[in-house]
């Protein structure tokens, strides 16, 4: 210990106050704001560890998975016992968090994010971060936070990269300005297919939580700009882009996502313990659907229709998108599995 140095709690934050950029009146921003993390896996569990260290004052996480085995390499929050004992990603997050001490006032809710829900959720948060899994809630996030007028960051993760985009509504592009519309189910990567590394997932999200800090203590000198990280091959691009004139969201103020309650995309079989989801009214490419799962499990053609056992779960999937989920009654764990493997 350096004699004399205090290391009372009001000294904890000294060494950020001592960065000019942020300095005391920066902390105090932080001190008094709310932040909303979705997602506690890989990199919600970063970018929340990110706000907690740094002194938020209030930090809203929600996850509606449970912890896995294949969970721990990526995802600091979790230990061995949260994999063995199957605990919600939520619980276990917020006993991580609140181990590390400190001011920030920490609220964990094993949910699922929808339309019907995120206005609740997200009440009085004054900064949105990206820890999810599947672009239909980014596309949610972007709305919201457009038409509510409130920052949020986009973050994405794939084997040795990915992007980060920092979202200030009306002084930049929003997420549709970039991807106007999500890809066809299927068509992208995701970690549970083409993998992802630790030092990736850190690297995105502790620029996205840097950039959340900066949206929240000095959000008029950010430039909004994409960031693309290949920690890989030690490469880090910026690119510079305008709000789109005609952006469906930023532009036309059209909040389609805002729209689509959870009652429209699941429904509970009644006896049959199984969860029906419904896709987006896209008809799939089975084919590439059949190439994509038979690298994580056995896949069986039935006709039309591909079914698959994954995580303990018979999966059957139709060629309009529609899926059963067997083995659960818990909407979120379907939704769960569906984003991560079939959208």
């Amino acid at each position: 210990m350096v004699v004399g140095l205090s290391t009372g709690p009001e000294n904890r934050f000294d060494r950020q106050v001592r960065y000019a950029p942020l300095g005391a009146a920066g902390q105090a921003r932080l001190r008094e704001a709310s932040v909303f993390v979705l997602g506690a896996g890989a990199l919600g569990g970063v970018l929340a560890q990110n706000m907690v260290r740094s002194g938020v004052g209030r930090l809203v996480i929600v996850d509606r998975d449970h912890v896995d085995w294949t969970n721990l390499p990526r995802q600091v929050l979790f230990e061995d016992r949260h994999a063995q004992a199957g605990t919600l990603k939520a619980h276990a997050a917020q006993e991580t968090l609140q181990r590390m001490g400190g001011p920030t006032h920490i609220e964990a809710i094993a949910a699922h994010v929808d339309a019907e829900n995120l206005p609740e959720l997200a009440r009085g948060c004054d900064l949105l971060l990206d820890g999810s899994d599947n672009l239909e809630t980014r596309y949610l996030l972007n709305d919201y936070a457009v038409r509510h007028g409130v920052p949020w960051v986009y973050a994405g993760v794939i084997g040795g990269g990915g992007l980060v985009l920092p979202i200030a509504p009306g002084r930049g592009p929003c997420l549709r300005c970039l991807f106007p519309e999500p890809p066809p189910p299927g068509s992208l990567e995701t970690c549970d297919t083409a993998g992802v590394l630790m030092p990736a997932v850190g690297a995105i999200a502790s620029f996205a939580a840097g950039l959340g800090l900066r949206l929240l203590t000095d959000p008029e000198g950010l430039t909004p700009r994409l960031l693309e990280l290949d920690v890989w091959h030690g490469e880090v691009r910026a690119l510079s882009l305008p709000a789109h004139p005609d952006c469906p969201t930023c532009a036309r103020a059209e909040f389609p996502y805002l729209n689509t309650p959870l009652s429209e995309r699941t429904l509970s079989l009644c006896g049959r313990n199984t969860v029906q989801v419904r896709g987006r009214g896209e008809a799939l490419d089975m084919e590439r659907m059949y190439d994509r799962l038979q690298e994580l499990a056995n896949v069986q053609r039935m006709g039309p229709v591909l079914r698959a056992e994954l995580e303990g779960h018979r999966i059957t999937l139709f060629p309009d998108g529609r899926a059963l989920i067997e083995g659960t009654e818990d909407t979120g764990r379907a939704l769960a599995l569906y984003d991560r493997y079939l959208a």
